[in-house]
């Protein structure tokens, strides 16, 4: 894929250059600011942004508020963003806006390589990532958090992997259980979230009608 960069600490960034370069992918920008993220993004028409929450000059919210700006000027392009904290406020917006082509992944995330670029893949070819820890601040907070009684420590469990991108396996590995019984845990979670559409991707369906998100494809 062809990348741009908007991370403003200098040895992460050219880390984060390497890993992807290595990976195959073609790192064709670099910046430290939101501004200049967009004008990479308006020049270059990237396939993928990988993004920081806090850019220059205040350090708060220019990085995500420019990637909420790149879904919404440039649908075509994918968004990964990386941060140290979450950002509730936009991170909800993106989450809400378009599923397609997007993730939100804390940077200690990055610590584990072939999690991150099955992550940059997945988001890439039009899959969701959503870190763990997004789901459950957003959730706590969020105006349905009463359903969060509705699923049992265990779904709650298997509901943040597949949030993730995992595969069945994957959720079974994680978790000692078999895939029979990640299985029974997704159809459970389906039946009680009320996601009975036989069409579209009901993983992600379900993240979202738990985030309190409306869809008409539920």
């Amino acid at each position: 894929m062809r990348i741009v960069i908007a991370e403003d600490a200098v040895l992460l960034r050219a880390g984060l250059v390497r890993l992807l370069t290595d990976a195959g992918h073609q790192v064709i920008a670099e910046t430290d600011t939101a501004e200049g993220l967009v004008k990479a993004v308006e020049e270059h028409h990237p396939d993928f942004a990988l993004v920081d929450v806090r850019l220059p000059p205040s350090f708060t919210d220019e990085g995500i508020r420019a990637a909420v700006l790149i879904r919404s000027a440039y649908p075509e392009v994918a968004v990964l963003v990386l941060s140290q904290y979450v950002e509730e406020r936009y991170a909800s917006e993106l989450i809400a806006s378009r599923r397609e082509g997007l993730g939100y992944l804390l940077k200690d995330r990055v610590a584990d390589v072939d999690q991150f670029l099955e992550s940059v893949q997945t988001v890439g070819q039009g899959g969701t990532v959503l870190d763990p820890e997004v789901l459950t601040q957003i959730l706590v907070r969020s105006r349905q958090r009463e359903d969060l009684q509705l699923l049992s420590p265990r779904e709650r469990e298997v509901l943040g992997l597949m949030a993730q991108g995992l595969s069945n396996a994957s959720i079974a590995t994680n978790l000692y259980l078999t895939e029979s019984a990640v299985e029974k845990h997704i159809g459970s979670i389906f039946m009680k979230l009320g996601v009975t559409s036989a069409t579209g991707n009901r993983r992600v369906l379900a993240v979202l009608k738990y985030l309190g998100y409306p869809d008409h494809s539920f």
